[in-house]
């Protein structure tokens, strides 16, 4: 039998509400099922403002121009992460500054930050990677004692929390993605979360590509006009009608993802404790969203017979990130040290299959090749 990485659930209403769309007569963006998802994530993680996007892409680069990145300002952001929270700030001028990822885990270290820190930084951008927390308190701390802005990509991280608060509602913008390989999905499309109220007007402006519409339409003023730069990065009333479809099944998705997660960690425990792998670690201030499932292997070889073995198997796993500072594109703009953790993640993290349709049996079948693979 073959075990895909990743299928899409669909919870049976999604066609249903895309149909209700078309007949209201209004499927370009903003309008009921974009309100409804608006409301469903103040409502339920208490963002300040949130604005649905085509993308976590265009959500960063909202960011951007929002934060009035320049040419020349600085943006620390971790190198193990996908290449849009790198691009979205390029675009608009800036110099990425790589920092490390922690020994414990993919994400930031924090006790790197400040050495990166010069006064042409501008922001910092965290990502919480597979939905586990970075250490927000120490990080929006650095933020205030040197006039930096905060941007959390959060696009992994629905439905998880930092001591409480919802991820996305801590920095002073969030951002999410609804990718077809996400907890919650609408094919492509993604959140801007706005929790600094200064930003809300403009954030609208940029949203409705420049312009003040989303005021006319409320009445607020009895014409639109062109008043600053933005685009078009709305999605229409069809991507929002799925993706509303999903949101009502937000906590029978998340239940059996972490059923799943659960049993994987189980399962694999034992080759762990043998020091052969080493799981994912959840700090004591995060909680776990089951977003992915990952195993670090021991290296870039080990995790390539790996691979090949699960193939053999009809079982597709997959590595994730390159480091971005050895991309060809920025390889040759990062001067700074070696980020001996990021190679780490980037040569030996290895993704197993993770998606609601996927059975316990599965796992414990995936789980018992691995160990098989390491036994031999």
């Amino acid at each position: 039998m073959n075990i895909p990485f990743n299928k899409p659930f669909l919870t049976g209403k999604e066609t249903t509400y895309i149909e209700h769309a078309v007949k209201n007569g209004k499927i370009s963006g903003n309008g009921v099922f974009t309100q409804k998802c608006h409301s469903f994530f103040e409502q339920q993680f208490q963002f300040k403002k949130v604005l649905l996007t085509t993308s976590c892409t265009d959500a960063l680069e909202m960011a951007a121009i929002l934060l009035d990145i320049q040419a020349g300002d600085e943006v620390i952001m971790p190198s193990y992460t996908f290449v849009s929270t790198a691009n979205a700030f390029v675009l608009r001028g800036a110099k990425i500054i790589f920092a490390d990822s922690s020994p414990q885990n993919p994400n930031i270290d924090i006790t790197k930050i400040e050495s990166l820190i010069t006064n042409k930084t501008k922001a910092i951008v965290v990502v919480h990677y597979a939905g586990i927390a970075c250490d927000m308190d120490v990080i929006m701390d650095i933020a205030g004692k040197y006039g930096l802005f905060v941007v959390e990509d959060a696009a992994q991280a629905i439905d998880s929390f930092y001591k409480g608060k919802a991820l996305g509602s801590i920095g002073h913008l969030g951002t999410f993605s609804f990718h077809e390989t996400k907890n919650i999905i609408s094919g492509e499309g993604g959140m801007l979360v706005i929790n600094d109220e200064r930003f809300i007007q403009r954030a609208e402006i940029i949203w409705e590509k420049g312009t003040n519409r989303s005021a006319f339409w409320r009445g607020e003023i009895d014409k639109y006009d062109w008043v600053d730069i933005g685009s078009s990065f709305l999605p229409s009333e069809i991507i929002a009608a799925f993706l509303y479809a999903q949101l009502e099944q937000l906590a029978k998705i998340q239940a059996k993802r972490q059923v799943l997660w659960d049993k994987y960690y189980e399962q694999l425990k034992p080759l762990q404790e043998l020091g052969l792998i080493k799981l994912p670690y959840i700090p004591s201030y995060a909680t776990n969203n089951a977003h992915l499932f990952y195993i670090i292997c021991r290296s870039v070889t080990e995790r390539k017979k790996l691979i090949s073995f699960l193939q053999s198997k009809n079982i597709n796993a997959v590595f994730h990130y390159l480091a971005l500072h050895k991309s060809p594109y920025y390889i040759d703009k990062h001067k700074s040290n070696k980020l001996n953790y990021t190679e780490i993640y980037a040569s030996s993290l290895l993704r197993l299959p993770m998606y609601y349709d996927l059975e316990i049996e599965q796992v414990e079948q995936i789980s018992k090749l691995i160990t098989l693979f390491y036994k031999q």
